[in-house]
């Protein structure tokens, strides 16, 4: 979480986002944070996943700064390429 800027704001780094995602199609499978204002971050990703987005728009979105949201973009960006068969 000390990656995220918001979390500097309000003097509290504790905490985590952790996503599933499933890189052959994309697709978030499952996403929990534990923090402050975990509320915010989870309504963006159930949007996307209710939507079928591919994570790859949320790792390139611009997200307000400084939101729970932003962080986001750095926990997607994270995300593996998917293994060659």
């Amino acid at each position: 979480m000390r990656a995220v800027l918001r979390t500097r704001t309000i003097a509290e780094t504790r905490g985590f986002m952790k996503a599933l995602v499933d890189t052959q199609h994309d697709r978030i499978l499952g996403f929990t944070m534990l923090g402050l204002e975990a509320g915010e971050a989870m309504a963006v990703v159930q949007t996307a996943m209710l939507a079928g987005m591919p994570y790859t728009r949320l790792r390139d979105a611009m997200f307000t700064h400084p939101t729970m949201a932003e962080g986001l973009v750095f926990l997607f960006a994270n995300v593996p390429p998917p293994s060659s068969p």
